[in-house]
């Protein structure tokens, strides 16, 4: 006789005819909402999945900053200003703002399987036009393939949540949420040292070509790839709900609800525009400090490309251990306002540390206050998301996260550029402490943030009943 299908319509609520003790020896678990039955099970393709998306995530982080981590090499090489390197970095901020809202209409209308696709074959062909970018006229190449990829990262910024919250238990979220980002911290981490170690600060345009032309080939094969397994691996969704929060998502968010009748919503929770000023201020920073952290730090030690990769390597890499041991941590004690606070006031020190030691001389202290501050900034930066999801709830978590990375994309550019100016007038340390005030400012906002976590108390509630009516 065929196995019965728990859920009958793949997890849409319908009540299941498999009687219970069957149920539970399959390793379902049972859940009642209302007069809907549930089977939760967790998928085995749900680890699969996320390391897929935090591998083409992290090809698109990638892309983000290979020009900015070499700044000063692609100035010569096209013959184009600073500035019109910066943009190439900025160009991702830019494109996120507009694109938000049809992206998310999109995710809306045809589900996670349908942007992963489109999000990895943009940054596929991105990285493909950059391949006929090399030729020092051909800057407006290089341009165009990289706005392509700034479109790939509108469909990949707001789904760590989202694939969090549709494959993991209410116990993984966290970690699995943090697992998704971490890709993108590492493309971050590989963008900063790769092209320091493949491209030569040297005067032969047809050498350096050669040289840039092995990574660019490289990005694209891998991108490539990257597509093909999302292709193979990635599924809208498990056959049955994972936990009790995706349950009650399926029984109390109404199937018409959209992106836009949710922002208002959100944006009445008092808490959540706290969340949203903060976290951009952070974010912004963040963005900041990548962008320019080639002109800070030769500007200080000329001719030490190779300090600008390790210098971005330690912040990343420092970044992704917080990250894994944040999520964990959330997971176990659930302390997210505590937590943020504290990774908000990390930063602050961090980053002042930074500030005050960069123009030194002292490598080995500049590499400490880099890392305090990428583990610190870059696991805010995750916990953001998963806060917001708390402050918010039911509301979708492609409203929440959207609106923050839309905060952050304009804090972003804002900041960059003033950032840019500052330094271009008045030297690095000024531009550290235009960046320290905004932290500070964002700590203040942070610490006001009330820890209304009403998906954790919804789930306590039901952690004491198992039951909602009669």
């Amino acid at each position: 006789m065929a196995d019965e299908d728990p859920n009958q319509q793949e997890h849409d609520g319908t009540p299941s005819q498999m009687p219970p003790l069957k149920a539970e020896a399959r390793g379902y678990t049972l859940f009642r909402v209302l007069d809907r039955e549930f089977m939760i099970k967790l998928s085995k393709r749900r680890w699969a999945v996320v390391l897929v998306f935090s591998c083409y995530s992290m090809c698109n982080a990638f892309q983000w900053i290979h020009h900015t981590a070499i700044n000063n090499i692609f100035m010569n090489f096209y013959g184009v200003s600073s500035f019109a390197i910066f943009w190439l970095s900025m160009c991702y901020m830019l494109t996120y703002i507009p694109l938000l809202l049809p992206v998310a209409w999109l995710l809306e209308k045809f589900g996670l399987r349908t942007i992963a696709l489109a999000g990895s074959a943009l940054n596929c062909l991105g990285a493909w036009v950059k391949v006929g970018s090399l030729q020092p006229h051909l800057f407006p190449v290089t341009v165009l393939g990289q706005v392509i990829c700034s479109m790939a990262q509108v469909f990949i910024l707001g789904m760590p949540s989202r694939i969090a919250s549709v494959w993991f238990g209410d116990d993984e979220v966290s970690t699995a949420c943090s697992t998704a980002v971490l890709g993108n911290q590492l493309g971050i981490a590989l963008g900063f040292l790769v092209p320091a170690v493949s491209a030569p600060n040297i005067d032969d345009p047809d050498e350096l070509a050669y040289h840039i032309s092995i990574m660019f080939y490289i990005t694209a094969g891998v991108a490539t790839l990257l597509f093909i397994l999302v292709l193979i691996v990635f599924k809208e969704k498990p056959k049955h709900p994972p936990s009790r929060t995706q349950c009650l998502s399926y029984a109390f968010v109404s199937p018409d609800a959209s992106f836009l009748s949710s922002i208002i919503p959100v944006f009445e929770k008092q808490n959540f525009v706290l969340l949203f000023i903060s976290y951009g201020l952070n974010a912004g920073a963040f963005y900041a400090l990548c962008t320019l952290l080639n002109r800070m730090v030769i500007f200080h030690y000329t001719g030490e490309g190779m300090i600008v990769g390790r210098i971005g390597l330690t912040i990343t890499v420092a970044g992704m251990l917080g990250t894994v041991i944040s999520g964990i941590w959330l997971d176990r004690t659930k302390t997210y306002k505590e937590t943020t606070l504290v990774l908000y006031i990390m930063t602050l020190v961090g980053m002042a540390g930074y500030t005050g030691t960069l123009n030194l001389g002292y490598l080995w202290i500049v590499y400490i206050t880099a890392g305090i501050v990428g583990f610190s900034i870059t696991s805010y930066l995750t916990l953001g998301f998963e806060l917001a999801v708390e402050l918010t709830y039911p509301e979708s978590k492609v409203v929440s996260s959207g609106l923050l990375n839309v905060s952050a994309q304009v804090f972003g550019i804002i900041f960059t550029i003033s950032q840019g100016q500052i330094m271009d007038n008045y030297g690095t340390m000024p531009g550290n402490i235009f960046l320290c005030v905004f932290l500070t400012l964002g700590a203040v906002l942070t610490a006001f943030i009330k820890a209304d976590l009403r998906r954790q108390r919804l789930l306590e509630i039901f952690r004491e009943t198992e039951v909602i009516g009669g």
